[in-house]
Order: structure tokens, then sequence, then C-alpha cells
């Protein structure tokens, strides 16, 4: 017995001793695999056992496996991966994006919705996807993205904001741009936020999605997420991003040179100036961003810094930015309540010139110098002739100077409480404030402007603040078996207030002060000078709901509706009600489609609307009338006063616009999620569309017999309806490998029908067609080639055709009945010869890994949109009325006619275009054994490589508004016309670095 009994005990030992000598301690460190970046709280198990751990904040973890084992690592987003030990003591694991857990929750308006219950046309762009290199505005980042959305700057002013059109034109002006929510903050701008700050950006697209917002859903919805800590895994992290820019002009008008200038005509100065070299330059911009972030179990915090400093091509052009964020969250009450707080502090000053610099330096004679050279003249030592728009553009860009400060602070709070498990309370108070100062300053040696005045400046400010107070109730319940609800009540007060101020004054005794010393004017009465002050306000409250329903995860509605009163307009209409409804049903639940996983068919219809951007225009308005002198004597002063005078007629019927729009679409996954995407079809009209209409002065008021009679002639009233559709359309391809490169390719498309003008009538009042825009001086300012007809496109051209040129030279028109002649024939008789709206856009992106190398390029175009390309209009024949200017040379260049310029579709391009947008490629560098990081990326990118089209002028991007527009109620209906100011466009260089520190 005692033998058998030390047999056993050897036998237990040696097994033991066999057994440790089998385990073994690894340890590593988890990345993603899109970025680099290590993941902590990932969770590292051994398959088939309770032994586990989780990873640290650099995404490392230590454990002691058996032999043979398998570790199993997951984390919620991401792709669970299975991993072999063998006899390795270390390993590095890259986790996959799991794509279809990362879109299954989308934010939407107040909340968010799993994608597969959304029944709405709803885009989302996380920030893997976001456009790369030198992004100075939110927009850029899905510029190009999503479908029905266009994002467009056209030229290269870093100071000029991005037009942003979803859907198409949904407005004459009221508001063309889509309503911003950041963070939930409705109406916040996106200058309070840096690029680099952003988490995603959701895109509501259709009007049942957009109709929770009521009367400011009409141009569409972007709900902008910033990053923030994330709560529960205690961590902290220190990030750098930094990169910098190199800017060079990528495209101009070509121009005679100074030999063939002289041999066409030109009066010779004896130089030979480059003057497009002689205005631009290099430009260099550097940008660098900093956050901390942090968390415990319930408290998580985020900080950042964001500093950019950006050059234009032109010497007194730039643009310094600070931007400052603060997001910190924290639960209490064993996490039924839940606090968030966010803030968020942006200065920016801006320096600009006058833009017409690019026009003169494109024209001007070359052959004249850039300074006088005989010494000091009248102008401040520069060449100048006093001839008819004939400024020397190095002396505009420097004898005016324009100057733009802003400074905002958005600070928001909200306190989420759970009632009962199912019914959550919230409430929200946030406060946006804008502040500014714009400056100009025309020395009083400018021949454009101040030397007539002897130096004129300016300065105005503004003082705004957008106050918002929310309450939601949301309240998920299962009303029966397999039903699945969620009812959301909230009620919303938005107050405005907007101060503003303004001072010219001129005739100076010396430059050196400009707009700085504004006391030093000598005249501050008459022409020239002006004087101003302005306060508004206004009030808007809200009541909204909305219900969605989930049927077995098969059948799928949702409901809302948003009643809101506006204090802008008449008591009789100052109450909105704006409903939508939408469905939806995963055919894939009900049969088998084979390789489809998923398509969902949906449905829906709203109704949104569309504030004014002034509560003031329902009433009747006063501003400044002429000086009046009571006693007639110049001598006495104490007697002289302004007449107010009315501006416009009161309406006390005037409401907001209002646009229905119906939509239906299908997403789809097929090849278990290989290939996802979505379309969609809409149809929108647009109704009581704000715009100003005459009225016979001293008549009765036609809007209300309690009104006065007419006394200024002119009234708002609700006179248009606008009608458009289009098809959307997007495929992702997720991970095709072809061995160890990853390509992950994504395409979307829209097809536009132009918007149609309906109606311009209301009642008796209202007229046939509104004319904008004439070609402008010299000599063409007298037909408005833009016209707004009822029955047909908004933005037609109309023009004479040109049928040739005849053997002397000269235009040979063709006439309305077929006849040619040199005569363009009466505007009356004019045809429809252009439109700038485009037909369809598309954005090809394409994003390449391999091993630590990361590829990213994308590809935009535009098709169906017509330019009027005023440099060839006005600059390109060779008469000699025209020989003060240097002419412009391009492939359509005819050097034979010698016509006085006359606006024709020979001046009017097809401006379609592909352009290389964007481009970027980084390398992950190995820091795993590094004590300081945790991560390096080393990148380089560029932006506007190329552009293929057939457009001769400065940019074949689309103009969506006519710059020289000053009524923002006229703008939008203007569109294509390329005018003589436009920057020069630029190519981007970018080399930065992103680094994580331990």
């Amino acid at each position: 017995m005692k033998k058998i009994l030390l047999l056993i005990i050897t036998a237990v030992f040696c097994a033991g001793a066999s057994l440790h000598a089998q385990e073994r301690t690894v340890s590593g460190q988890v990345t993603d695999a899109g970025d680099g970046m290590p993941i902590p709280g990932v969770n590292v198990v051994e398959t088939g056992t309770s032994n586990g751990t989780i990873t640290d904040i650099d995404g490392r973890f230590t454990l002691s496996v058996g032999a043979n084992a398998t570790l199993a690592f997951s984390y919620i987003g991401y792709v669970k991966q299975d991993v072999a030990v063998g006899t390795r003591t270390s390993i590095n694991v890259s986790l996959a994006p799991d794509l279809t857990q990362l879109s299954e929750v989308v934010v939407v308006g107040y909340g968010t919705q799993e994608r597969k219950e959304i029944t709405s046309a709803v885009a989302s762009i996380s920030e893997e996807n976001f456009n790369r290199g030198n992004v100075t505005d939110p927009g850029q980042l899905i510029q190009g993205k999503v479908a029905g959305l266009s994002i467009v700057r056209p030229g290269g002013d870093p100071n000029a904001g991005f037009s942003i059109r979803l859907r198409g034109l949904s407005t004459f002006g009221a508001n063309t741009q889509p309503l911003i929510v950041l963070d939930g903050v409705v109406g916040a701008s996106l200058d309070n936020v840096d690029p680099n700050d952003i988490e995603t950006i959701d895109i509501l697209k259709d009007a049942s999605a957009a109709a929770i917002y009521g009367t400011r859903g009409s141009s569409g919805v972007i709900l902008v997420t910033t990053k923030s800590g994330k709560m529960g895994v205690p961590t902290s992290s220190l990030e750098y991003n930094g990169f910098v820019t190199f800017d060079q002009v990528a495209n101009r008008m070509q121009v005679l040179n100074a030999e063939q200038y002289v041999a066409n005509g030109g009066t010779d100065f004896g130089s030979q100036t480059d003057w497009f070299e002689e205005l631009t330059r290099p430009a260099i911009g550097h940008t660098h961003n900093l956050a901390m972030s942090g968390s415990s179990q319930n408290t998580s915090y985020r900080v950042s810094l964001n500093y950019r400093d950006n050059q234009g091509v032109v010497e007194g052009v730039d643009n310094q930015r600070i931007n400052t964020r603060l997001s910190v969250n924290h639960r209490a009450l064993d996490g039924k309540l839940r606090l968030s707080v966010n803030a968020a502090f942006n200065n920016r000053n801006q320096n600009a010139i006058n833009n017409e610099a690019f026009r003169y330096a494109t024209i001007y004679n070359p052959t004249a110098p850039v300074f006088e050279p005989e010494g000091p003249s009248r102008y401040g030592g520069f060449f100048q002739r006093d001839l008819f728009d004939f400024f020397n553009p190095v002396a505009l860009a420097q004898q005016q100077s324009f100057q733009q400060e802003r400074k905002s602070l958005l600070t928001s709070f909200r306190a989420d409480y759970d009632i009962l498990d199912n019914l959550v309370i919230a409430v929200s108070y946030s406060q946006d404030r804008n502040t500014g100062m714009n400056a100009g300053y025309w020395s009083k040696f400018d021949p454009a402007r101040g030397f007539g005045g002897g130096g004129i400046a300016n300065r105005t400010a503004y003082n705004n603040l957008n106050e918002l107070m929310e309450a939601t109730l949301n309240w998920s319940f299962e009303p029966m078996d397999k039903l699945d609800a969620t009812l959301l009540v909230g009620g919303a007060v938005q107050r405005n207030h907007n101060d503003e101020f303004g001072v010219e004054v001129r005739q100076f005794l010396f430059d050196d002060l400009g707009f700085d010393g504004l006391q030093f004017g000598a005249i501050r009465e008459g022409a020239n000078t002006f004087a101003f002050s302005n306060r508004l306000k206004d009030v808007l409250n809200s009541g909204f709901a909305r219900l969605n329903l989930n049927y077995d995860n098969t059948y799928f509605f949702s409901a809302s509706a948003r009643y809101e009163e506006y204090s802008g307009f008449g008591p009789e209409n100052r109450g909105g009600f704006f409903p939508a409804a939408s469905f939806g049903v995963d055919i894939t639940q009900l049969a088998d489609l084979g390789p489809f996983d998923n398509l969902k068919f949906r449905a829906s219809f709203g109704v949104t609307g569309n504030l004014p951007p002034n509560p003031l225009l329902g009433i009747a308005r006063f501003g400044t009338g002429n000086r009046i002198d009571l006693d007639g004597d110049p001598l006495t002063r104490n007697d002289i006063f302004v007449e107010p005078r009315q501006l416009n007629d009161p309406n006390p019927t005037l409401q907001w616009e209002t646009k229905t729009e119906y939509n239906i679409g299908f997403d789809y996954s097929v090849f278990n999620g290989r290939i996802t995407g979505s379309m969609d079809y809409y149809t929108r009209n647009i109704d009581n569309l704000l715009f100003g209409v005459s009225l016979p002065a001293g008549a009765p008021n036609p809007f209300s017999a309690d009104a006065p009679n007419n006394v200024a002639g002119f009234a708002w009233a609700n006179i248009g309806e606008l009608q458009n559709a289009g098809f959307e359309f997007l495929a992702n391809v997720n991970g095709l490998q072809f061995g160890q490169i990853n390509w992950t390719p994504s395409l979307n498309f829209t097809i536009y029908q132009r918007t149609q003008l309906k109606t311009l009538q209301v009642g008796d009042l209202g007229f046939s067609e509104i004319r904008l825009s004439t070609p402008g001086s010299p000599g063409q300012n007298n037909n408005q080639i833009i016209r707004n007809r009822e029955g047909e496109n908004i933005g037609n051209m109309y023009g004479p055709e040109l049928a040739g040129i005849d053997e002397n030279g000269l235009y040979v028109f063709r006439g309305a009945d077929g006849t040619l002649s040199g005569d363009p024939g009466s505007p009356e008789d004019w045809g429809v010869i252009g439109n700038g709206l485009p037909t369809w856009e598309f954005g090809f992106n394409n994003t390449f890994q391999y091993k630590n190398w990361d590829l990213n390029f994308f590809i935009r175009g535009t098709f169906g949109h017509d330019l009027y390309n005023s440099y060839r209009g006005f600059y390109e024949n060779r008469d000699p009325a025209s020989n003060t200017w240097n002419s412009v040379v391009t492939s359509l260049t005819n050097p034979n006619i010698v016509s006085t310029p006359t606006f024709s579709d020979f001046y009017v391009e097809d401006a379609s275009f592909v352009r290389f947008d964007n481009a970027s490629i980084g390398y992950n560098f190995n820091v795993l054994n590094s004590k300081v990081f945790s991560r390096v990326r080393a990148y380089g990118a560029v932006q506007n490589l190329w552009t293929i089209t057939n457009y001769t002028g400065v940019d074949p991007e689309v103009r969506y508004t006519d710059t020289v527009l000053e009524d923002g109620f006229q703008t939008g209906l203007a569109p294509g016309l390329e005018r003589r100011s436009t920057f020069f466009t630029v190519t981007q260089l970018t080399f930065g670095v992103n680094a994580s520190f331990k």
C-alpha cells in the first residue's frame, strides 16, 4: 500500500510539473485595424475557460494560458477574432470594425434609432470615412459622400464659406442651407466646431425625418455629433494631430503676353509684367490639434484645443482660428441620472482683399509697370491711368483692406433621468452667442473708391444670442406581443436676440490707422458715409411628438407631428402644423431572397417649413429717409433731422413656407453584408414662398381690411410655388481582399429633376417672371440674362443664339424666325440657352489597407450644369474698343472676332466635370515597445489634384448663387454665372502626423 501511494503521489507531481511546463504567459496589444489606435477594454478570454482579462488604456494585455490555447478577442463594434497561441508569447491583434454593428444605431431627431427600424431617408458618415487633408470646414468632411447633398465652394478663397444644398433648391432665399443640430443644439453654426472634433455626421434627407424640426427643416437637417470620453473603463489619453499645407494656384485664365498684346493693338507702356506672378504667392498653412480625454466608472471628459493658420495665394488674404471644446458626462443615482455639459469657444480672425484684383490681374495691360517709373504719384506710387475699369491689381490688393473678427461661445447642459426603466425624462438648455466685427478701409490713394472720398473707412459690429430650452419624455413599451413601441413627446422655446451697428466715414489726412482710426475721418455725413443700429428679437414656441412601432423586426412605422408659433408673423398665421409618417418592411423576413440578407422597403410623407431670415417682414418696417432742414437755413444745425421712411407695407397674413415631400426607397445588403446601400426616389412641392410684391401706393392694403392704405408700395407675401424630384443611389463594398490588400470602395450618385417654378401669383397680385443678373460693365448692363418664368425651370438663361462669324469677323445671330443677321434681336424674342443647375452628380470613394499602410482617394463629378464664362464674354474679342484690356485665350477663342462683346450662347458653356478631389496616404509606425507613444501615423494628402472638363473658365464648380446680388431672396434664383471676381483655384499639398501618448 505504501508503494502504491508513493506511485500515485509521484504521478500527480509529474503531471503537475508537466502541466506547468506547458503553461505560458502571453502578452500583446490590440489595435483598431482602421486607424491603428489602441483599443482599451477588449475582452481577452482563453476559449473554453473562464480565464481572461481586458486590455488597458494602451490596448495591452497579459494572460497566462494553458497548452494549445486559443484566445478570443471581442469588443462591441468590432468583429470577434480567435487566435491560436501555439508557441508564441507575444500576440498583437488588429480588430476590424463590424460594419453591421456600427451601422445599427443612427442619430435622428431627438435621439437615436436602430438602422433596421429607420423608415426615412437618412445618411450617416463616421470619422473613418471623412475626407482628409487640410479640411478647414466641417462641410468638407462629407463633400461628395452623400447622395443628394451638394457642398461646393467655387474658387480657392480660404475665407469663403461652402454652399450646401440638400436635394436641390427648396426656397427662393429664406433658408437655402440645411438646419444644423450640433450635439442637440438646434440652429447652431458649423463655425462652432473644428473638423478634428467631429465623430459622426448624420443627414436627415427627406421631410418625414426632418419634420420633427418643423419650421426649419425644409432645406434638410444635418446632425453633428462631437467626440467625447467613453465612460465605463478607467482610461486617459492624449492625442496630437498636426499638419502643414502648401497651396499653389491650380487654374487661371490664360492671356496674351506683352508682345502679343502690343501686336494686337494695345498701348505699350514699355514694361513686361506678369500680373499673375505679381499678385500671387505660394501659400503655407499649419494646423495643430491637441485633445485629452479620460474616464472613470461614472464620469468621462474630453477637452481639445485646435489652432489653424491659413494663408491665401495672395498677400493680404489669411485667417487664424482657435477652437476649444470641453465635454463632460457623469452618471449618478446608480446610473438613473445622466448629466452632460458641453462648451465650445471659437475665435476667428481673417483678412481679405477685393477679389476684383483677380479680374485685373487677368486683363491688366501686360506692358504696364507695377510702380510709376518716375517715383511717387497721386496714387501712392503705383502705376495707374485715368481709364474706365482700369485698376492696377497689386495696388487694389494693397490699398484696400478688409478684416473680419468672429467669436462664438456655445454652451449646453442636459440631464436625463430614468423615472422607470422604460420612461426617461430629459431637459436641456443651451446658449449660442456670436459676436463679431467687420472692417474695411479704402486708401486715399485708391482710385477704385478711396481716392474720390479722400480715404474711406468703416466698422460694423454684431452681437447675436440664441437661447434654446427643451424638455422631452421618452416612453418605450410593448402594447402587444411582438410589437415594440417608443413614444416621444416634448416642447421647446427658442429665443433669438440680434444687435448690430455700423459707422462709415471718409476724408483722412493720412492712411496709417485705416479702420482703426474712424475718428480721423473728417466727413461723417453724405455720400460714402453711414451710421446705423438695429435690434431684433423673436421667439419660436414648439410642441412635438413621435411614435415609432416595430412589429416582429419586420414591419416598422413612424409618425411625428410638430406645432409651432412664431412671433415674426401676424396674429392670423403665427401657428403652423407639420405632420409626417413613414412605413417600412424588411422583405427578407417574409421570403427567401437568395443573396439578399436584407431588403427593406420604405415609404414616407412629411411637411416641413421655412422661417424668414428677418422676423419683421410681416409688419410695417421703417428705415432712414432724407435729411430734413426745417427752416431751410444751412447755418442752423439744431433743426436738421432724418425722416423715417416706411420700407414695406404690413401683411398680417404672412406665414412660413411649407414643403410637402414624398419618398420611396430601399435599403439593401447582399452576400452577408459584403455589399450594402440604399436607393431613394423623392418628389417635393414647396408652397407659400416668401417674396416681395409691388402694391399700388395709396390703395387699400390687399392683405387686411383693417390695415391702412399702402404707403411703401411694397409688401412681403407668400407668392410662389416650386416643384422638383430626384433619384439617389448608394453602394458600399465591404472588405474586398487581394492578398494582403484590403479595398473598400463606395459609390453614390444622384439624378435631379431641375426645380420648376409653378406659380408667382397670390390673389390678384404677382407677376409672370423674375429677371436677374446682367453681365455687367463695360457695355452689358442692359439685359438680365436669368429669367424665372412660371412653368419653367429655375435658373434658365435667356440670350441670342450665335450662328457664326462672318468674313469681317462680326457676329451672325439666328433670330427667333430663323433669319440670320448681325442684330442679336429683342430680348423679348430670346430663348433658353442654358441652366446653371446640375442634372446629376456622383462621388466615388476608395480606401486601401496594406500592412501598416493606408491609402484613400476620392473622385467627384457634377454634370448637366452650364456656366456663363464672363471672362470670355468680355475679354475675348479683338475689337478696337477692347484694347484697353488684355485678351483671354481659351480653346474656344476665335481670334478673328472684332465685334463688340455681346452676351450670347457662345459664352455659355457646359461645365460638367470630374475632379480628383482628395487623396491621402499614411503609415502607422510600430510603437509596441515605445515608452512614450501608443500610436504614431505619418501621412501626406493632396486636394484638387486634377479636373477633367470642357469648361474654359476658372472653375467649373456649380454656382448656386450670383455673388453680385445683394438681396438674399434673389441670389438663389440666379445660378450659373462665373463672375470676373472668382478667386483662382488652388491645389493643396499636406504633410501631417497623428500621435497618441501613453
